[in-house]
């Protein structure tokens, strides 16, 4: 028998991801179910060659059904999935709403699967933000060889993160810019076409933006809490993919050939690194991509036990989608959830 699952917010950018990456990795479900808000009731959506008309949130019954991949956002995370965790399926929560909760475990699968048996405390588990995702991706196997004392992280997110209106505005912006338009911005503090923000959900008394403390905290959760680290968010104008440019300082001495070498063989990581023309990933490459790539890999002489490394991912993927389906995977793979028995 198969499960029944149900995916939260699957007219948005990351729930229609979700559905993709269900089909694409043959998830053993029986049946699956696109939910949302009212507004979208009816709305159809893709899963495989199958579509699916979406059905209310608010109404549906959750005894039958086993996982529900939730991505609609923090409140309606806070509100719905301790009630949907009550009816026995698991929640595996794609907002911030969850993260730091110690009785909910935050979950990469390549970094820290151990911890996903902490679920039952509330039937709960949550994705960490994008951004930290593919990092930690790239920096759980270094950290095993050789302990990492210190990251200095500046990071380049494309616009799908902010959504699907804010792929939008930059669509409606560039297109403005180039036939002489008046171009507003209205999902970003300033404009994105052709031009950087350094600034990422609300700023914090220190001064730094929240996306920026949320890879302090999620990294100390999930790797290692004497870990420091120090962040710099920057919203770039860029349909999908984020970019991280990383420097590392380890307890351990560890060179670049040594550190390629590691992650040639992590779970997820993919090592892109020539020094020569294109010879590294940018954005562009990984949309559409499972792996966490690696490039320009190359030791930091001004710290003891330096590197510098640059990480690119698909945001909408690894930041979110593929990571929610690999944890629901491995679940099952742990023998943790068994599917619902359906009256007869």
């Amino acid at each position: 028998m198969g499960f029944k699952v149900a995916v939260a917010g699957a007219t948005g950018n990351v729930g229609r991801e979700m559905l993709n990456i269900l089909e694409e990795r043959g998830f053993p479900a029986d049946e699956v179910v696109a939910l949302a808000s009212r507004r979208s009731v009816g709305t159809e959506v893709s899963y495989g060659d199958r579509t699916l008309k979406v059905r209310a949130l608010d109404n549906y019954d959750f005894s039958d059904t086993d996982i529900c991949l939730m991505s609609a956002g923090g409140s309606v995370s806070k509100e719905w999935s301790p009630k949907i965790g009550k009816q026995g399926c698991v929640v595996i929560d794609n907002s911030s709403a969850w993260r730091y909760d110690a009785d909910v475990p935050l979950i990469v699968p390549e970094v820290n699967p151990d911890a996903i048996t902490q679920f039952s405390k509330r039937n709960i588990i949550a994705n960490p933000n994008c951004s930290t995702a593919q990092l930690l991706v790239a920096l759980k196997p270094l950290h095993d060889a050789a302990a990492i004392k210190r990251i200095v992280v500046a990071t380049y997110q494309s616009v799908s993160g902010a959504g699907k209106e804010s792929m939008d505005e930059l669509f409606t912006q560039t297109r403005a810019v180039f036939v002489a338009d008046p171009v507003e911005a209205k999902k970003f503090t300033k404009r994105i076409a052709f031009n950087v923000i350094p600034h990422i959900d609300v700023f914090m008394d220190d001064g730094s933006t929240k996306e920026e403390w949320k890879m302090v905290a999620e990294t100390k959760k999930m790797l290692d809490p004497k870990i420091k680290l120090t962040a710099t968010c920057v919203r770039v104008p860029v349909f999908i993919g984020h970019s991280e440019a990383v420097n590392i300082e380890f307890e351990k001495p560890i060179t670049a050939d040594e550190a390629r070498e590691i992650l040639r063989e992590a779970p997820g990581c993919l090592v892109i690194d020539k020094r020569e023309n294109g010879g590294y990933v940018t954005p562009i490459e990984s949309a559409g991509e499972d792996a966490t790539y690696i490039s320009r890999i190359r030791e930091d002489p001004t710290v003891e036990n330096g590197l510098n490394m640059w990480i690119v991912s698909d945001n909408l993927r690894k930041g979110a989608a593929l990571n929610a389906v690999q944890i629901a995977e491995l679940l099952i793979e742990r023998g943790l959830i068994q599917p619902k028995k359906k009256a007869a």
